[in-house]
């Protein structure tokens, strides 16, 4: 665990950043898609929740935007 804390900080601020961006990015995602799967709209009436890849970019996004 020390090893990897050690790497963490030996990377550049910009690094870091990206990393964690890219982590929100996809939790959101995973989380968008396993929301469809386990709640979903089964009538297709619900514009985000009906289509796997507009729930998934949703999650995406919000995972994005709580990185900022």
């Amino acid at each position: 665990m020390n090893a990897l804390k050690e790497k963490w900080l030996n990377l550049s601020p910009q690094n870091r950043k990206k990393i964690k961006r890219s982590l929100g990015l996809a939790l959101g995602a995973t989380a968008g898609f396993a929301y469809y799967a386990t709640v979903g709209c089964e009538s297709g009436g619900c514009p985000i929740t009906s289509n796997p890849w507009i729930s998934t970019g949703w999650g995406a996004l919000i995972g994005l935007t709580a990185t900022y």
